[in-house]
């Protein structure tokens, strides 16, 4: 059960961020969805800390009660594996039946309550006189009440995480039944990603809770089976946090693939048009255009980026030639291409020649720049990421 002060690091981590989302959760107290995603950081922080063999012995003298740390940690996991569930449920009530939704988090709430008080009444009635923080479980294996505790807490462990594999085994068939016929978004993706890393969790819990099982029985046996129990600690500690990790993606990682990952691939992507059209020393227009400042997230730097390339075009477009776009257009399309990459590639085409008059002194042409102006907005009822597609059409 215990380990040594390097538990502290992971509570530190989750302690940090309950910190940074207690605004949210002010907010949003009255959502049981919130208050059961805050409560699987809390759950594991607090678990590490109590799991620490310093908090252990401090948490034991303090109360003045033999091994009181281990009721604790019994009790803050089985409440943790209660919560994964509820969250599991109240997921899926955005999209089923809220009344069955209800009704099983009722049970799953009434199961762990019952879990928690049968826990300390066997551990109240139990002897454990002798402080044990690495084996609690097989050394006392054989006790009256404390072995029967044991038991208890991991027979339910297995049972929850037997019953989280099932829940996101079965759910996993049902996006794949629902994307089928539609294109997967990215909350689609992270649920997928975050059930799959539950699934592979919660089984490796049911093992490592059999196995543990297997130690106790060995010990009623009279076999010393201890190794067992106490290599298998670590793993479920590692495992629920899996758990957590699975549950959390979904939650965070939407906004994280939306807000992060694909504005910078969107600025990746969009680098050739930007070095194309962009006059080194010069504003877009002649006016002062203010980069964002470096503490500016993605998003922003995106938009800076497509706004000003928009700029940048329109001071190119006067030494456009839409001959040059049509004949690259029609090559493109003679060569195989859809027509959006048909149309992508005349237009780049037509821009990286008129950088190149630009920069041989050529004399800019009005009317060859609202020819191009009209191009470029007439391509873009037809393609929303066109900038995109030049770029790419560029890198070709």
């Amino acid at each position: 059960m215990a380990a040594g002060p390097d538990y502290y690091l992971p509570a530190a981590v989750l302690a940090a961020s309950l910190v940074v989302k207690a605004p949210g959760l002010v907010r949003g107290w009255r959502s049981p969805t919130v208050r059961a995603v805050y409560a699987l950081l809390f759950l594991p922080c607090a678990g590490f800390v109590l799991s620490s063999q310093p908090t252990i012995s401090a948490v034991n003298r303090i109360t003045g009660i033999s091994n009181f740390s281990a009721l604790l940690v019994h009790s803050i996991m089985t409440a943790f594996a209660c919560v994964s569930l509820v969250l599991l449920d109240y997921w899926r009530a955005e999209s089923g039946d809220r009344a069955r939704t209800r009704r099983r988090v009722r049970v799953w709430k009434a199961g762990c309550v019952a879990v928690i008080v049968a826990l300390t009444v066997l551990f109240a009635l139990g002897d454990v006189p002798v402080e044990r923080p690495l084996d609690f479980d097989t050394y006392y294996a054989a006790t009256p009440f404390i072995g029967e505790m044991v038991v208890l807490y991991l027979a339910a462990y297995v049972a929850a995480g037997a019953a989280t594999a099932v829940v996101c085994r079965n759910w996993i068939l049902d996006i794949g039944r629902e994307t089928a016929h539609r294109a997967r978004t990215s909350v689609d993706t992270c649920l997928r990603i975050g059930l799959q890393v539950m699934v592979v969790a919660a089984v490796a819990n049911v093992v490592f809770g059999s196995f543990r099982l297997i130690s106790i029985a060995a010990r009623w046996a009279g076999a010393d089976w201890d190794a067992l129990n106490k290599g298998l600690s670590p793993f479920i500690s590692a495992s629920g946090m899996m758990i957590g990790a699975g549950l959390l993606v979904p939650a965070y990682g939407p906004a994280l693939i939306d807000r992060v990952w694909q504005p910078l691939v969107g600025i990746r992507a969009l680098r050739p048009l930007w070095r194309l059209v962009r006059r080194p020393g010069a504003a877009p227009g002649g006016h002062v255009f203010l980069a964002p400042p470096w503490y500016a997230g993605p998003e922003q730097v995106l938009l800076y980026r497509i706004t000003t390339i928009h700029d940048w075009m329109l001071d190119l477009s006067p030494y456009c030639a839409d001959d040059v776009r049509e004949a690259a257009g029609r090559q493109a399309a003679a060569a195989g291409a859809p027509r959006r990459e048909a149309v992508a590639a005349g237009l780049a085409a037509m821009f990286a020649a008129a950088a190149g008059n630009r920069a041989d002194g050529a004399p800019p042409d009005a009317g060859q720049g609202l020819d191009a102006v009209a191009a470029v907005r007439a391509a873009e009822s037809e393609d929303p990421n066109l900038l995109v597609s030049i770029a790419r059409a560029l890198g070709r």
